[in-house]
Order: C-alpha cells, then structure tokens, then sequence
C-alpha cells in the first residue's frame, strides 16, 4: 500500500516532467536563430544556432578556455609553459588532445606531428620566425622533432629533450569546434553551424530549413585570403569537416614556392600535386589533424590510407601534369 501511494504521488511530476519537455522541445523549434562572430587563434570563427537567447559570451568563455590551454601565441597557456619547460599541469583539453595527437600520428606513421613546431617555425609559418634554412638547420631540428619524444604521464609532459617544442594549431581549431557544439548541444540546441578557420561542425539544419552549405575553395593561390571561388559546395548535417591546402600560406623565395605544410620527416615544405584536403572524421579535431595529415602524405598514400580507414571521408583537389585542378573522393552522403 506504502509503494501504491508514493506511484500516486510521482505521477504529476512525471506529468510535469513531460509538459515541461515537450514545451522546451517546442519552444527551441521556434527559437530565432542566433549568429556569432569573432577572432580566436588568430583567425576568425562563425558560429550560428537555433536558441531563444544569445549566448556570445558563455562561447567566448569556451573559445578562451581552449586558447589558455593550447594556444602557442598566448605566453600563459599550458603549451607556451611547456615548451618553456615549466613545470605545470595538464589540464582535460590539453590531455584530450594530446591523446588524439599522438593517436593519429601513429595511425598516419608520422605525417602528423605536434612537435614539427621548431621546422615550421624555421620556415617562417609558426609562432617564431625563422631565418636562413640550411641542410644543417634542418638537420640539428629534426634531433629533437618526433611525437615519439614526448610522453604525457598523469597530469604531466616529459620531453626527452628539453628543446622539443608542440605546437597544436593544425588540431587545436578543430578541437575548438567540438567544444562549442557541445556547449550547444548541452542546452538542448539541434540545429547549428559551429565554423572556426575553415573547420567546421553542422547539426540539424539552418535558417534556410535545409542542410548547411560549405563552400570548398578553389585552391587559387590566394595569400589574402579575398578569394570566394569555390571548387564545390557540399551540403552538411550532422557531420564535422576540415580542410587543409597550401594555397593561402606560403611565400616565394629565390622563384621557388615554400608553402605552410612541413613533412615532418623530411624537415621540408612538401612538394607534391595535392593542393587541398577537405575530411569529415568522427570529431572535427581529428578531421583537422588528418586533413593536414593527408597534405604531408600527398595523393596516392592519403587515397591509399583512406581505404584502409573507411570511417573517414575525404574530397582531394590535385593537379595534373597539365596544370588542370582534378578532384578525387567524396564526403558521404551530400
């Protein structure tokens, strides 16, 4: 009879429950959508989504716990304090994506690697900038550039050396995505579009009550970034897309073109006819990581790479022998 009487009195909260659900359910249908915009990593992010109220500042909050964690521009972040070889603590993003690195960087036999940051900053593309580079620069770098020279124990980061920098922007802007989506999705949010430097998350639908619209850019050498030419346009839901090319950071030097993209093995900008690779992975951290990944590996080991890993999809713009712009892949379902 006890048992029979407390049911009788949990049945209005379940009603209550219910009502109250189904009104927030309603209410977030018909929610306006919201659009953010700023800087962050040192490029721009968009950030659009279906809620009753802006919420700018709870994102800005997210976006700036990523930069103190993993930004090698902040001097206060946790990545500037170890490869300044302090003693400090890992907090969960940086151990998140530490992880996801070297997971990657295995899955890829090194292509990508976090500590490639004293080559590119040689080159002239990191946070520090380089000067002349010789065979012998090179050479004296590479002795301590390798993800297998640095261990994450417990809350801490041992380097075998303690000149090995990490540098974590070709993972970092994905990652920020993924923090944000799930800042929205933790409100009850099913339609938005997260879209940090190119990298992207999009759930549900837009404004326009259908998928969401990402251009691919034509990779024009475009150092400006002013270029809209789009290759192609995919239509995206639910899925999380990165792209990498060589097309708008690079230099010319003595005639020769240096591009952004170091191969971590050879100490150089990669020289090959793959110009741009757009990934959708399961994250779009790791959709940022094997998009420059694949730009170290060049056309024919990425496609080999890509059907051996069937969970990833990839749309590859090279050039032929003539010059001409050719595409390989496709992204799923759009």
């Amino acid at each position: 009879m006890e048992k029979k009487k407390q049911l009788i009195w949990q049945i209005p909260f379940l009603i209550c429950l219910i009502v109250g659900t189904v009104i927030i359910i309603r209410s977030n249908r018909n929610a306006p959508y919201q659009h953010n915009q700023g800087f962050i990593f040192g490029t721009v992010y968009n950030i659009t989504y279906q809620y009753s109220r802006d919420l700018s500042s709870e994102i800005v909050d997210s976006l700036n716990s990523v930069d103190a964690s993993l930004s090698p521009f902040n001097d206060a972040s946790i990545i500037s304090q170890v490869n300044n070889n302090m003693n400090v603590k890992a907090d969960r993003m940086f151990h998140d994506v530490f992880l996801m690195a070297m997971n990657v960087s295995k899955a890829t036999d090194g292509a990508f690697d976090i500590t490639v940051a004293p080559l590119v900053n040689a080159w002239g593309f990191g946070f520090r900038k380089g000067k002349n580079v010789t065979q012998a620069t090179i050479d004296s770098l590479k002795q301590f550039v390798g993800y297998d020279k640095v261990l994450l124990y417990g809350d801490r980061i041992t380097k075998q050396d303690p000149r090995t920098m990490l540098d974590c922007s070709a993972i970092a802007k994905g990652y920020g995505c993924d923090v944000v989506a799930r800042l929205l999705s933790s409100k009850g949010i099913d339609n938005y579009m997260v879209e940090i430097g190119g990298e992207v998350v999009a759930k549900g639908i837009s404004d326009k009550q259908r998928p969401w619209r990402i251009g691919v850019a034509k990779p024009t050498d475009d150092t400006l970034n002013v270029s809209n030419d789009f290759q192609t346009v995919l239509e995206l839901k639910d899925k999380c897309l990165a792209t990498s090319g060589n097309y708008r950071n690079f230099y010319y030097k003595d005639g020769r073109k240096y591009a952004h993209t170091i191969d971590p093995k050879t100490g150089y900008p990669v020289q090959h006819n793959l110009l741009s690779a757009t990934v959708i992975a399961p994250t779009c951290a790791e959709a940022d990581a094997y998009a420059t990944s694949f730009m170290v590996m060049g056309l024919e080991k990425t496609k080999a790479f890509l059907r051996r890993n069937p969970q990833l999809k990839a749309y590859l713009i090279y050039s032929d022998q003539q010059g001409n712009y050719k595409s390989f892949g496709c992204l799923g379902d759009e």
